[in-house]
């Protein structure tokens, strides 16, 4: 048998292991931190309690072949030379040695970029990230309504997102919606001081979309509240708020509790320990998606710099294109164990989705735009297709149906277990996991007070 290792179960490394259930003569196994994949552009919505975290997730084990194995754990390193790899599950170091193995890993995100970011602010990343910002806001919502000093409920009612791409906008759209669909239950909290803000480097929005779909969606934010700071560099970040810096020198103070960042991402570890060239953190692959100086040795993904034939350039690090690289990924590392040809990465896109909030929505589906309810309805059915399994997708369903006819819930989603109730034991068990252990933190009145 001829085994093949995958590491890193998101979109990309997923999609490997199904295209290649069921071939004779493989033997698959995944190896993955979690033991879920996590479908990242529902984050935001989880943060308004649009949906519950379990719902933007799906475990990797019933995605998986029943001729294939799973292993949890955290890939530790890889000796391309000697087909090896190393990994701990929770109790020691482990080896695996393979044929193939390809790496799916995904990125990090960063918040070095700007001084005191890592401090105050929360990427939006990981189930972890997004449950700990949708705690901090009700958080700082809560504290809001019974300050009486008008400086600290200005600053508890701000919220301040960084970064004007999907995440950035997305999110940015949620807080808002989420907010004020809350505010009746906060008598002493005035709708009019709940202030969203979008801190942006560059002169419009979304500049993965055309100029006049961008300028469109920055309309519909700034109609409803939504302030945008275009050509505007976030430089300091404190536990008061952010303080940026515009294209013509002036500076400006953000008074906000809650810092989102969505700017952003650094290099998977293992990438940057193995002896191979890279670009910008990602590793070089050639257009077929094998890596050239390490036989056996595959990439995709965001961890990839992958050319892209259809456009003369390294493909975007988008769920869409790992997808599509996964399924040309899959089709060369059989031909290449077959003896055949493979073939080059040849993919254009197929368009462009993004939410902006209050159910309305912004794309561009090759090359036809289409913007609000239509757009936001195109968003859930494609993510609605996108999940697997009847029932994962019906509980999507009546998540969606369910928050369309009911108010928000504003409940916080804590994971204090009782010895940690009286400040005992507060880290989360060995071995949960980075998302575990974001999401097991009381994160949200620490970071409030």
């Amino acid at each position: 048998m001829t085994h093949v290792v995958i590491a890193g179960g998101g979109f990309g490394g997923v999609e490997v292991a199904r295209r290649l259930r069921g071939i004779a003569g493989l033997q698959v196994t995944l190896v993955s931190e979690q033991n879920y994949t996590t479908f990242s552009p529902m984050l935001p919505e989880v943060v308004s309690a649009t949906v519950l975290p379990g719902q933007v997730i799906a475990p990797l084990r019933q995605m998986l072949g029943r001729d294939q194995r799973f292993v949890m754990g955290r890939v530790r390193g890889l000796d391309p030379d000697g087909r090896r790899l190393w990994y701990d599950p929770g109790d020691g170091v482990h080896t695996l040695t393979y044929d193939h193995c390809v790496l799916a890993l995904g990125a990090r995100a960063r918040l070095d970029l700007v001084p005191g970011l890592a401090e105050h602010g929360t990427p939006l990343k990981l189930i972890g990230d997004a449950m700990r910002v949708r705690n901090e806001v009700i958080a700082n919502l809560e504290r809001a309504d019974h300050a009486d000093d008008p400086a600290l409920r200005r600053r508890l009612t701000g919220f301040v997102v960084v970064g004007g791409g999907f995440s950035g906008v997305e999110v940015a759209g949620e807080i808002h919606d989420f907010v004020h669909a809350a505010a009746p239950f906060y008598p002493n909290v005035d709708p009019a001081d709940l202030r969203v803000a979008v801190v942006h480097t560059g002169e419009r929005l979304l500049p993965e979309l055309s100029p006049r779909l961008a300028d469109k969606a920055a309309r519909s934010m700034a109609e409803r509240g939504i302030e945008l700071r275009f050509r505007a560099r976030a430089t300091r970040a404190d536990a008061e708020g952010l303080e940026i810096e515009h294209a013509d020198g002036g500076r400006e103070r953000l008074e906000a509790a809650t810092l989102v960042s969505t700017i952003g991402t650094g290099a998977n570890p293992l990438i940057a320990s193995l002896d191979l060239p890279t670009d910008r953190g990602r590793l070089v692959t050639r257009s077929d998606l094998a890596v050239a100086a390490a036989p056996g040795l595959w990439a995709l993904g965001d961890c990839a710099a992958v050319p892209n034939v259809a456009t003369g350039s390294t493909a975007p690090p988008t769920a869409q294109f790992a997808v599509r690289e996964a399924r040309t990924l899959a089709h060369n590392l059989v031909a290449a164990e077959r003896g055949r040809a493979t073939r080059a990465f040849d993919f254009a896109g197929l368009g462009t989705l993004a939410t902006i909030g209050s159910q309305r929505g912004i794309a561009d589906v090759m090359g036809v735009p289409v913007t609000g309810l239509p757009a936001w309805l195109l968003w859930r059915a494609f993510y609605l297709l996108q999940m697997p399994t009847l029932s994962r997708k019906l509980r999507l369903w009546v998540a969606w149906t369910w928050d369309m006819l009911f108010q928000s819930d504003t409940a916080q989603l804590d994971f204090t277990a009782s010895d940690e109730v009286d400040g005992g034991r507060a880290s989360a068990p060995a071995g949960a996991g980075e998302d575990a252990a974001a999401a097991s933190r009381d994160t949200a009145p620490a970071r409030a007070s």
